[in-house]
């Protein structure tokens, strides 16, 4: 090999980046703490550009369509930020107000439905099957005791929590320093959407300086694509959730089922898991009505593929559609995929992500093809 001065540089990042790794392998310990501190130190910032791509599509919608024509333009950006804060917070005093006192209610009427519906079950049960012994003494032997049941989950909650638990200085540590990472996240969010554009120019005019220019516009053009893509995915998940949730809740108060708001808060919020999501709602939703009515649970069911139907055909190809733009099997994939590794989140993640990896790969190809003259295939 020819020793000049630029295989002498690649030589010694080779070593110096060996002998990193090997430090690294031998210290695991020290390297893993010193990991979790920087993330630590960097979570506040994470989270805060979380709020801000979220805050950012409101705003973003805000701004050209709510204040396309406004004159002073200057308030535009701060009223829009304002007004996006302000709907994040009626949603969640929306949920304060009504779901959580109807979650309550509903909770507390269960117990007493569960007790109510354990004899019919047995009587169903009999009638159905006189001549099985067995299964007359499986149901005798069947006890609810809600008092139990709390007792049992609050020892399961000590006993698995203690650690965390153990002291209430422990307690408030943990909540001051999640309320300091929140607060330290939602100013830094701000400040990323009222000088987004400013931020922009400074992290281009850093790119430029030390990459390529190819490698540059290589990087912004992923970036773009990258946050079109979540962004429409993020807008159109939230919307078909919210007319999903409202469809159920409509159509069971017309029908009077029991817990029409409950349930249609939990088939929106679990619509929110792509492909799953709803069957989770559906799931959840047949235990509460089966409790209070089984023939109106059977009904429920029903109404709930019947409605599945009209979204998955009607609904979802419009309001959602192809913003992702990827392939049912690959949905399937990235939800499976994200789930194995970071549970719900991974589901909402690796949709966008794989949609942007397939349309990269996608022109790859493409552009490969081309190179060759094949234009058939």
């Amino acid at each position: 090999m020819d020793l000049n001065k630029k295989n002498m540089k690649n030589l010694m990042i080779l070593i110096v980046f060996a002998v990193l790794v090997l430090v690294g392998v031998q210290r695991i310990e020290n390297l893993a703490a010193g990991i979790i501190f920087l993330c630590r130190i960097v979570f506040p910032f994470i989270l805060g550009g979380a709020m801000a791509f979220i805050l950012n599509i409101p705003l973003h919608f805000l701004e050209n369509k709510l204040f396309a024509k406004a004159k002073k333009k200057k308030f535009v950006r701060p009223l829009s930020l304002v007004l996006s804060i302000l709907f994040v917070l009626a949603i969640l005093q929306i949920v304060l107000v009504v779901v959580i006192p109807e979650i309550a209610t509903t909770f507390a009427s269960i117990s007493k439905n569960i007790e109510a519906f354990l004899p019919k079950l047995e009587q169903w049960v009999t009638d159905a099957f006189p001549d099985s012994e067995q299964i007359g003494l499986w149901i005798d032997s069947l006890e609810f005791n809600w008092d139990k049941i709390i007792q049992s989950a609050v020892s399961f909650l000590k006993n698995g929590a203690g650690n965390v638990l153990s002291s209430t200085v422990t307690v408030a540590k943990t909540v001051i320093n999640s309320l300091m990472n929140f607060f330290v996240g939602f100013v830094f969010a701000c400040y990323i959407l009222l000088q987004k554009e400013k931020l922009s120019v400074q992290v281009k005019k850093v790119l430029y300086a030390f990459l390529p220019r190819h490698a540059v516009e290589k990087t912004l053009q992923v970036a773009a694509l990258s946050y079109k893509t979540f962004s429409n995915f993020v807008t159109g998940q939230c919307l078909e959730a919210v007319i999903l949730g409202t469809m159920f809740f409509v159509s069971m108060s017309i029908l009077r089922f029991p817990y029409a708001l409950l349930v249609g808060v939990l088939i929106a919020f679990t619509a929110l898991i792509p492909i799953f999501g709803a069957f989770i709602g559906c799931v959840l939703g047949t235990f509460l009505i089966l409790v209070s009515n089984p023939v109106q649970a059977i009904g429920f069911v029903i109404l709930f593929f019947v409605l599945q139907q009209v979204e998955g055909n009607l609904i979802y190809p419009h309001v959602v559609g192809g913003s992702v733009g990827l392939p049912s099997i690959w949905v399937l994939v990235a939800v499976t995929v994200g789930g194995s590794l970071m549970g719900v989140v991974g589901m909402l993640i690796f949709i966008p992500l794989s949609s942007v990896i397939y349309a990269l790969f996608r022109g790859w190809v493409y552009k490969r093809l081309e190179d060759r003259g094949i234009h058939d295939i």
